[in-house]
């Protein structure tokens, strides 16, 4: 890998506030000291989009939900629509939310621009084997061109396939 593509970064994402980006970061941290590889505001088939997703080297799909603030957690009842493409559910909040908001179906992990730690984990509910070949092959395709953006930041076009 070149010194510069090292160095390259991703442009920021506009749509999400300050704390989510934070938490954002933090949860990424956490994962990937976890040992899995993480893709965020990534694309699901049924139109939604995941504000984090992570793969882990056994092939278990995490989402992660970011939610930032009272308002923000009230305003969005979709995260049941998440759990079809997923090992496991997670909301993600920063430390000055409180724990009580989230369902308890779901897991819970509370994130700043540091790091995380994963309060409560969820049950596991496995996809079915053309389901997780069908997430992993977008998120390796998502990655890839992540990658490329990185080395050739005019070539890939926004929102073509």
């Amino acid at each position: 890998m070149s010194a510069a593509l090292a160095h390259a970064v991703l442009p920021i994402d506009r749509r999400q506030s300050a704390t989510a980006l934070q938490v954002q970061r933090g949860v990424r941290r956490l994962y990937a000291e976890l040992g899995h590889v993480t893709i965020p505001e990534f694309s699901l088939a049924n139109g939604r989009r995941a504000d984090v997703i992570a793969l882990c080297p056994a092939g278990r799909l995490t989402i992660i939900e970011i939610k930032s603030s009272v308002a923000d957690f009230k305003a969005d009842r979709k995260w049941p629509e998440y759990r079809d493409y997923c090992d496991r559910f997670y909301f993600a909040i920063p430390e000055t939310l409180s724990t009580t908001l989230t369902p308890d179906e779901a897991g819970l992990i509370v994130a700043d621009a540091f790091g995380a730690a994963i309060l409560r984990d969820p049950d596991e509910h496995p996809l079915s084997g053309a389901r997780r070949k069908a997430v992993t092959l977008r998120f390796a395709h998502n990655a890839a061109r992540l990658l490329h953006t990185l080395a050739d930041p005019g070539a890939i076009r926004e929102g073509v396939p």
